[in-house]
């Protein structure tokens, strides 16, 4: 599937996998710039996590769905 901000085999805008990402910003709205990984940013909702800045977080269809390392927690995952 190919479609604007699609990169690769995953695509967290409209791919059927989930992905890890880490947050760069949080936006008002319950939303928050992310990091996949390859220097890409992008858009997504965080209305279903607890995320903070620096948190790697699971990503389907632009919803985060899970907090899988918390930043600063050393060695310590979230999951």
């Amino acid at each position: 599937m190919t479609a604007d901000g699609c990169h690769g085999d995953a695509c967290i805008t409209c791919g059927d996998i989930a992905v890890e990402v880490t947050v760069l910003r949080l936006l008002p709205e319950s939303l928050a710039i992310v990091d996949n990984g390859e220097g890409n940013e992008e858009e997504v909702s965080v209305a279903l996590v607890s995320a903070e800045v620096g948190d790697t977080i699971l990503v389907h269809a632009s919803e985060a769905i899970a907090v899988v390392h918390r930043a600063g927690s050393e060695g310590v995952d979230a999951r």
